[in-house]
């Protein structure tokens, strides 16, 4: 089955290219998602008069995606995990944690779009990619920490302090 993509499809082709595809694809996926028409005369030139539509629609989700991206480089999320003896994790940190620590600071981004090859199973810091736009990527930090060690270790040290001052003033 011929079709003209109306737009970008991975590992398929892109906006107003003519691609040969297997016919249940075609009609059960592409026609029905609005990212491909039959390849017919009529709509070659139906879709001439659309496409310049079609492209300003391409370069605006695209840049919504590079903006996205930009937000992602200057975010780091941090997942509190519990951990057993020798900071060995119960259970593990998949692409969903991620998705929804992502949604609780205010960045939707679809777990499937988190392009995670293993979940992670130990404490630190990692480099996650995430996958926007079939031309765009961004890079996020994810930091899995101890359950209760989110805070910054100098406050934690000057309540230390407090305490063992007080002491002191009483002796």
């Amino acid at each position: 089955m011929k079709l003209i993509l109306r737009a970008d499809v991975d590992a398929l082709g892109s906006l107003g290219e003519i691609v040969s595809v297997k016919s249940g694809y075609g009609r059960n996926y592409l026609i029905p998602q609005g990212l491909a028409m039959p390849a017919s005369e009529a709509n070659v030139k139906q879709f001439e008069l659309e496409k310049k539509r079609l492209q300003a629609q391409a370069d605006q989700v695209r840049a919504d995606a590079e903006a996205v991206a930009e937000k992602l480089g200057s975010t780091e999320v941090k997942i509190e995990v519990r951990v057993g003896e020798g900071d060995k994790l119960y259970g593990s940190v998949t692409a969903t944690n991620i998705a929804e620590a992502l949604a609780e600071q205010g960045l939707e981004i679809d777990r499937r779009k988190i392009l995670l090859s293993d979940p992670i199973r130990s404490l630190g810091e990692y480099d996650i990619e995430v996958k926007l736009h079939p031309v765009v990527r961004g890079e996020l930090k994810v930091a899995v920490v101890k359950h209760g060690h989110i805070e910054e270790e100098p406050e934690s040290e000057a309540a230390a302090e407090e305490p063992a001052a007080a002491e002191s003033e009483e002796a």
